[in-house]
């Protein structure tokens, strides 16, 4: 049975949106491994791993990718360390803290009899496992109460980290199927992955003609690799994810047409560029990447351009791997006109 003071989810949810400010914490309660000023966020929407960025290519539009053919998401929840025993005494005492797993908030008074009084309660699990209680906030003692993290609580996933806020020793990582690895946190930095629009170049330029191939290229250094690193703190664990341009991918908006080359994919020279820039008095020439529309347009066709991204990592302790492809896309007003006189 649940204890009396559980609050609902539905009231969890309204508590969790009413903590968004931070615990600000300084010098005095800082810990070998902690950082003086640190900052926990009180909603368990917010993750404290660590991104950075570098590479990409360009300063303009950039998106996010979208994994291909798979429904492959990063993982719905895990457990990070938040609070030491001073910052977690602080926070009670302040009655700044109400979240202890991702689907359970607590009152003040429940905090104190768990975490200071030693009461033993259930953890949010299916199973109705226990978790024994602390002394005092365990004071004196070196580590970190670790809670469940879910970027989106309505993950129905995100119910699969049930333990309430547990204690770990410093420089251990719990033995939990949800604890955080490399791979987790390479998983966490694929969706922070950026990458720039995917607007080509095109001759002609937003017109074409039926049955005259339209030529399409990228400049070299357009795309370049994508590096996003994720650590967490007091962890040791770290991760970088490693998004390559492989492949520009073209649907020309109508089945009236062909595609150059016949697969409509065109793949990415060694140097960042697609395909070859136009030359005067090459029109009529078969372009390594482009597209002849067989008909004109009488609304402008949609050409789809993508760039395929393949995505691998690696992490501490020399873990590594891969994960999906990911590809971001953006069309382009393409009007078809009917054969005449033209001078290219």
């Amino acid at each position: 049975m649940r204890r009396a003071s559980l609050v609902s989810v539905a009231t969890a949810a309204v508590l969790a949106l009413s903590t968004q400010s931070a615990l600000a914490y300084g010098e005095g309660d800082s810990v070998e491994g902690g950082a003086d000023n640190q900052e926990v966020a009180a909603a368990v929407t917010h993750s404290q791993i660590k991104i950075s960025h570098e590479g990409g290519g360009g300063t303009g539009k950039k998106g996010n990718l979208a994994p291909i053919g798979t429904n492959w998401k990063p993982p719905a929840c895990w457990y990070e360390p938040l609070l030491t025993p001073k910052q977690l005494k602080r926070a009670v005492e302040e009655d700044k803290i109400d979240d202890v797993g991702i689907h359970e908030s607590w009152s003040n008074g429940i905090f104190v009899d768990h975490y200071k009084e030693g009461e033993a309660t259930e953890n949010f699990d299916e199973a109705n496992t226990t978790a024994p209680g602390y002394k005092n906030y365990n004071l004196g003692k070196d580590g970190y109460f670790w809670r469940s993290v879910a970027p989106d609580e309505n993950e129905p996933k995100s119910w699969d980290c049930g333990r309430i806020m547990f204690w770990q020793d410093a420089g251990t990582i719990p033995d939990d199927e949800h604890a955080p690895t490399p791979e987790v946190l390479a998983s966490y930095a694929y969706d922070k992955i950026r990458v720039p629009d995917t607007e080509v170049e095109l001759n002609p330029e937003g017109k074409s003609t039926v049955n005259l191939p339209t030529w399409v290229w990228l400049d070299k250094g357009t795309f370049k690799d994508v590096k996003v690193r994720a650590e967490l703190p007091n962890t040791g664990l770290w991760a970088e994810t490693t998004a390559k341009p492989v492949s520009l991918n073209l649907d020309p908006g109508t089945e009236d047409a062909e595609l150059h080359p016949a697969s409509g994919e065109c793949r990415i020279n060694d140097d960042g560029s697609i395909g070859t820039p136009y030359t005067k008095g090459e029109g009529k020439e078969t372009p390594p990447c482009g597209i002849t529309y067989l008909r004109a347009s009488d609304e402008p066709y949609k050409l789809n351009a993508s760039v395929t991204w393949e995505i691998s990592w690696e992490g501490s302790g020399g873990a590594n791997g891969d994960l999906p492809d990911g590809t971001f896309e953006t069309d382009q007003d393409m009007t078809v006109q009917e054969v005449q006189a033209i001078n290219r």
